[in-house]
């Protein structure tokens, strides 16, 4: 079903300021400790991504160059795919890895533009767009996707973990103890994902298709201590960073794996479950400006609902295989 709209000007955000979490830099070799567990929402969001033989590609916070080689491995004739990252160390670790068709750049995704003459046909971003304060995270996600060219994709997943336990015991560390204070002056906390509704609003106009869905993960891990070495890798840096000196970090970090034993019990084998909720959202273009068609799907682990636009047609499954295509699933067609 068509519903024509204007178009809202990528401006009407400008006033907003931005405040994002502060970082001294991160550490590859951290992150990539969980590199196969952390692949797995990559993987699943790649099977999303409807594009054939795209041109260009672009990943949006490459890190250490792990997605960007999972991009060159399913569109190995792909002539350019760029990977990008405000971490030195990160790209540097990238550049270790990189290939004839992989280049890598230190840049913010704030504030990145690509060549006016190479157009981008993909957007790909895996864990970055939720370190960008709410105030600027929905504009610069329009910004870039009213760059793509015609047919142009927008694929972008964010972990929503800031009320995992693992998440939650950071804050109530940092808010106690000698740190405290000083934390309280220095620390930037993320901030808290913007809604699925307030994704649709903000992208629907900009797109042909819009699909947003929200997965669980559950990662075996061997113990405690291995909970606290994941999420050094990621959510726990800024307030690591926000510490003065080894000893307060390691006062901290001891702190922080006792609240943890308090939380995740351990399983019959010994092992200890975390959880990752992760929420997805691919934007197909089919026009930069004026009126639009589009369809969308919503899903969570429970339900599927599709809608879609008579004049474009479901996705076979060969195009989305992570789609349910059950006969159970629940199927809406306008």
């Amino acid at each position: 079903m068509f519903r024509p709209r204007l178009p809202l000007s990528p401006h009407r955000f400008s006033h907003l300021r931005s405040h994002p979490a502060k970082t001294s830099d991160w550490s590859a070799t951290q992150y990539l400790k969980f590199a196969d567990e952390r692949a797995i929402p990559t993987q699943d969001l790649l099977s999303h991504i409807p594009l054939q033989s795209p041109s260009h590609i672009v990943d949006l916070g490459c890190g250490p160059g792990n997605s960007t080689a999972m991009l060159s491995a399913r569109y190995p004739s792909c002539p350019s795919i760029s990977g990008i990252d405000s971490s030195p160390n990160m790209i540097a670790r990238a550049k270790e890895s990189s290939n004839n068709n992989t280049t890598f750049a230190v840049a913010d995704v704030e504030t990145y533009s690509p060549p006016p003459n190479q157009p981008v046909d993909l957007f790909f971003s895996n864990a970055v767009l939720h370190w960008l304060p709410r105030s600027t995270r929905l504009p610069t996600i329009r910004r870039l996707l009213l760059a793509l060219p015609p047919g142009g994709v927008f694929a972008f997943q964010v972990p929503d973990t800031l009320n995992e336990p693992s998440h939650t015991s950071m804050r109530e560390v940092a808010r106690t103890g000698p740190w405290a204070e000083h934390l309280r002056g220095t620390l930037v906390e993320r901030d808290e994902l913007d809604s699925p509704g307030e994704i649709y609003d903000a992208l629907v106009d900009c797109c042909e298709s819009l699909r947003i869905w929200e997965s669980v993960y559950y990662h075996s891990l061997g113990s405690w201590g291995e909970i606290v070495e994941w999420v050094k890798g990621t959510g726990l840096r800024p307030y690591l960073d926000g510490l003065r000196g080894e000893e307060e970090r390691g006062e901290f970090l001891k702190v922080y794996e006792e609240k943890l034993r308090e939380k995740y019990e351990k399983r019959a084998d010994g092992r200890c479950i975390g959880r990752g909720q992760n929420v997805g959202c691919s934007d197909h273009v089919i026009q930069a400006s004026g009126v639009y068609g589009m369809h969308a799907c919503w899903y969570n682990p429970k339900f599927i609902v599709r809608i879609w636009n008579r004049s474009s047609g479901p996705f076979s499954p060969e195009i989305s295989p992570a789609l349910d295509h059950s006969p159970d699933a629940i199927k809406i067609e306008c």
